[in-house]
């Protein structure tokens, strides 16, 4: 620093001496601002010009910095000072002067002086000087000493009481020792770089697992003399060739042509079968007149529905699986009950005949689930049953046979219903989306036409009451009313077509008594019901009705019946708790809900009586429950 640091000029005959008195320093003192400028100052008897330049701890790291032998004295002198350094005079007195400048800077009227005597004034510089002064002193003696000192001189000597050193800056510089002696006693290079070295020697080489070569003699693990075709003796056995297991079906065709009825629960000779059948084929000759529905008023029907109750005797499990269709004779006289099961049963239940299980019989017509159940409207005696095995029967029960109506092995059957009022001809849906006619005057089993619709699957078909050329089917979201005159094989389009589902639809059936209605069941957990009063315009949608069809895979999907005595009424099963049965208006608003203690499931198909107030509702386990008066 010998341009920019301090040099002392002695003036001979100078008659005032400056006495000041040394205060001691204070931490954390700031000095507003340093001025580059020479500034005269009376230290020790003489005027020392001192240029004070900024410096700034952050820029050097803790091995660099190293104060000169004459500060850590105890005494300091400038005469042993000077005698230690090598350079000119000048430098000489700028040692003493800044050796015991320390003294002199921490007094308040040192640092006023400086303060006057600076002819720059610098806004910025609060900021930049947050040192004390005698930082700024020792590092630029530090500086030049360990510049000019020789690369061997010791400048960790001990560091005592130093008189030119504020309490702070002794503990500070005496911390700097100890850390940097701590340090170097822990020699951590060094043991860093032997730890590499023994790391690099406990690794051992990578070499390659040899595989075991195999025995070609010897056997590699024991085996029993079975699995190596060894007879016990010791000779070998001669082999015997494997013949492929057949895997029997589950659900077999049954034998094309009449089936005899033969009862499973119960021996067809017994007395009770034959008196069973005998009821059945009395009761349908005295039912087969036609009698005039009259709807009845909303407040008796209200009234007639409160009265039907549920009782145990009127609980009974009659086929084996769920109930997937069910029907109700017509008569008057006596209760007789057809259910319809997935098994490919048809279960005849007697709820006249007491105790209740000899009054219930099954039979096994079908190999696959009967979907569909009617009697037919013209002789009770004749009970129709579709499966998806691909068959239509027809159970006579005064000659207790089921005789094969229409029998399709490449397609599933899905629905069917009567064309005619005299059940002669019949309209049959399939999985596949199209559509069968069938006579039943035409002898075989084999349809009139099979017609391909637009349809991609059908699941229900129903025919109009009154204008009975007219059937709606019900599928994936799609729902289209047909004319059976216009039929045609190639292909034929749906008169109407009903597009406000936006899911699958499980069903559709015309209102019971004018066909003015249809309401139909769609998986979006809506009951619709549409005007089908003209269909030969368009179907306006009336009501929609919230409820919860989502059954899940073990529930059979609900289906909403019309009840045959009243015209603006539907069935349908319900997911509330507590289980119910749920009779809606086609206004959208709820009749009456059917409960009971007995009634502890879901019924997902019910069924109407045609003329009296009886209900039955069909679970998933094959029981059927009846309310009734």
């Amino acid at each position: 620093m010998s341009g920019s640091c301090a040099a002392a000029e002695e003036e001979a005959g100078s008659g005032q001496q400056l006495h000041m008195k040394v205060n001691e320093y204070k931490e954390n003192q700031n000095i507003s601002y340093v001025s580059l400028k020479p500034v005269q100052t009376p230290v020790l008897e003489k005027i020392a010009k001192v240029c004070l330049v900024p410096f700034s701890l952050s820029n050097y790291k803790s091995g660099q910095l190293k104060l000169p032998k004459s500060l850590l004295n105890k005494n300091s002198n400038s005469e042993v000072a000077c005698k230690k350094f090598k350079k000119t005079g000048i430098k000489k007195t700028c040692r003493r002067i800044l050796t015991s400048k320390m003294e002199a800077t921490t007094s308040p009227k040192a640092e006023s002086i400086l303060q006057k005597s600076s002819l720059d004034v610098h806004p910025e510089s609060n900021q930049r000087q947050q040192k004390s002064t005698s930082d700024s002193v020792i590092l630029s003696v530090d500086v030049e000493s360990s510049q000019d000192e020789d690369s061997d001189e010791d400048t960790t000597s001990s560091l005592g009481d130093f008189s030119g050193l504020s309490p702070y800056e002794r503990k500070r510089l005496k911390n700097i020792s100890e850390n940097a002696d701590f340090f170097a006693s822990l020699q951590l290079s060094e043991s860093a770089e032997r730890l590499r070295e023994m790391i690099k020697k406990r690794q051992p080489p990578k070499s390659k697992r040899k595989k075991p070569k195999k025995r070609e003699n010897g056997t590699g693990c024991r085996r029993s003399m079975r699995l190596l075709n060894v007879d016990p003796s010791g000779f070998s056995l001669s082999a015997i060739p494997t013949q492929p297991t057949l895997v029997a079906d589950e659900n077999p065709l049954l034998p094309p042509g009449p089936l005899e009825m033969t009862p499973e629960n119960v021996d067809d000779n017994s007395e009770l079968f034959k008196g069973f059948l005998q009821t059945w084929a009395e009761v349908s000759k005295t039912s087969s007149k036609n009698i005039e529905k009259e709807l009845s008023s909303i407040k008796s029907y209200k009234a007639n529905l409160s009265g039907m109750v549920i009782r145990e005797d009127t609980v009974y499990k009659v086929t084996r699986g769920s109930v997937c269709s069910m029907a109700f004779h017509p008569s008057d006289t006596k209760t007789l009950l057809a259910a319809g099961a997935k098994s490919g049963q048809v279960g005849l239940w007697d709820l006249t005949h007491q105790p209740k299980e000899d009054g219930v019989y099954v039979f096994q017509p079908h190999s696959q689930t009967v979907s569909c159940l009617y009697f037919s409207p013209t002789n009770p005696a004749h009970i129709l049953s579709l499966s998806y095995d691909g068959t239509l029967r027809c159970g006579d029960f005064s000659r207790a046979v089921f005789e094969e109506v229409y029998r399709n092995e490449e397609s599933s059957l899905s629905s069917f219903d009567f064309l005619a009022e005299d059940a002669s001809t019949l309209i049959v849906g399939h999985w596949d989306g199209s559509m069968s006619l069938v006579d039943r005057r035409t002898p075989g089993t084999s349809c009139e036409k099979l017609i391909n619709s637009s349809l991609r699957k059908i699941r229900t078909v129903h025919v109009h009451p009154v204008h009975r050329q007219y059937f709606v089917t019900a599928g994936l979201s799609d729902t289209h009313i047909y004319d059976a005159r216009r039929l045609n094989p190639r292909g034929s389009q749906p008169l109407i077509s009903l597009t406000a589902h936006t899911q699958s639809v499980a069903s559709a059936y015309f209102s019971p008594l004018t066909g003015n209605r249809v309401v139909t069941t769609c998986a979006d957990c809506k009951l619709r019901i549409f005007d089908s009063s003209c269909i030969s315009s368009q179907v306006p949608l009336l009501t929609t009705i919230r409820h919860n069809t989502t059954t899940g895979r073990w529930l059979t999907r609900f289906r909403a019946v019309w009840d045959p005595k009243q015209e603006d009424c539907f069935i349908v099963g319900s997911m509330a708790h507590p289980r119910q049965v749920e009779i809606f208006h086609e206004t959208g608003k709820r009749v009456h809900s059917f409960l009971g203690e007995c009634l502890v499931s879901v019924c997902s198909i019910n069924a109407m009586h045609p003329t009296r107030y009886i209900l039955a509702g069909g679970n998933s386990s094959g029981k059927i429950h009846v309310f009734m008066n």
